[in-house]
């Protein structure tokens, strides 16, 4: 494992190099302070609540891979306790003349439109180094869950356990799909079936009545909904800076905060209203170009994904099954340049 990340550090920059080495270590760190699922489960004094949680992450994983006949991985065979609730902190920055989220790249894993940190501090301090060296406009964003995809062997964590059951399994398996299925270089995609997966897995796990998969269906079509609105919103302000052609941050971050209170807020605040939502978490969120970047790059392609099943008719296995064809054709003979392309041609 050392090995493969001071190889990594010869073929970065120095400042990837600082990067890549405190996040290998915070990641060495999260194995160090592991412990064996047994070990936590037979010892009293571990709260019966986490116990009980360890054991739901094990049956989760356990029907995930049995489920798409895959050989169980040793992903979660141990436990880390954290002492804060977020394991780490991404920075996703932008321009602050346009919505547009800035990729970094490495050697083997591709390049990403944000970067994560172990701790709060690093995050924070990339994020200001961002802004004053660039120009940038930086959002960080707690994170309780996340995949190495095979570079290391991910534990369960304690930041799970925020979840409440059914957020649980849902959230182990869209972590545990990653692990079968990654596109280099398309983490929007890869996000959007991740989530989808996740989602749709968790509601046939737990046998949901059809009263609650209606209620499932509606807040899913109350989220498209004022998903929609938000990324309107956030198209409309990508355009207005880009005709103004501000030449000073200062000028373009005010810009911004003025649309937000003028023009977003009441529109999100009305379709909350329309939709009969009590609580409209999208008006306490910090909104800003980056941070509209990072939601735009997440909900790009959930639809598309479930309409493309739709319309093939297909059950929840034989899907993933089809992309995964889909996949292996794209590989052998596609001119596109991404496999998001490719696949959603289906939909044409």
């Amino acid at each position: 494992m050392i090995r493969v990340l001071l190889f990594c550090l010869l073929l970065t920059s120095c400042a990837k190099m600082s990067y890549l080495y405190e996040q290998g270590s915070g990641q060495l760190g999260l194995l160090w302070n592991a412990k064996k699922n047994d070990e936590l489960l037979s010892d009293p004094s571990i709260p019966s609540e986490v116990k009980s949680k360890i054991r739901n992450v094990q049956k989760y994983k356990g029907h995930f891979y049995s489920y798409f006949d895959r050989q169980p991985s040793k992903i979660y065979s141990k436990t880390t306790l954290l002492e804060q609730k977020a394991v780490t902190y991404l920075v996703i920055t932008s321009p602050y003349d346009r919505i547009s989220a800035q990729e970094e790249c490495f050697p083997f894993m591709g390049c990403f439109p944000y970067l994560g940190f172990y701790e709060l501090k690093s995050a924070k301090n990339y994020a200001r180094e961002q802004e004053l060296k660039k120009g940038y406009v930086s959002y960080i964003r707690p994170v309780y869950a996340y995949s190495t995809l095979g570079y290391f062997t991910d534990t369960i964590l304690s930041s799970f356990f925020e979840f409440d059951e059914f957020e649980l399994g849902e959230l182990i398996f869209h972590e545990l799909f990653h692990t079968i299925f990654f596109i280099k270089n398309e983490v929007e995609l890869n996000e959007s079936l991740a989530n989808y997966f996740g989602k749709e897995m968790a509601i046939e796990f737990f046998a949901l009545k059809d009263n609650e998969k209606k209620d499932l269906e509606r807040q899913r079509e109350n989220r498209k909904d004022l998903s929609r609105e938000i990324v309107t919103l956030a198209q409309q302000l990508d355009l207005l800076l880009k005709e103004k052609k501000f030449s000073k941050r200062e000028d373009a971050v005010n810009f911004t905060e003025n649309f937000v209170k003028t023009t977003f807020n009441p529109r999100i605040s009305k379709k909350c209203q329309d939709l009969g939502l009590k609580k409209c978490s999208a008006l306490k969120r910090e909104w800003n170009n980056a941070s509209f970047a990072a939601y735009m790059t997440y909900e790009s392609e959930s639809e598309r994904i479930h309409q493309l099943r739709l319309k093939k008719g297909l059950n929840l296995k034989d899907y993933f099954t089809f992309i995964e064809s889909e996949y292996q054709l794209f590989k052998k003979s596609s001119k596109d340049k991404s496999f998001s392309a490719f696949l959603f041609k289906n939909l044409e």
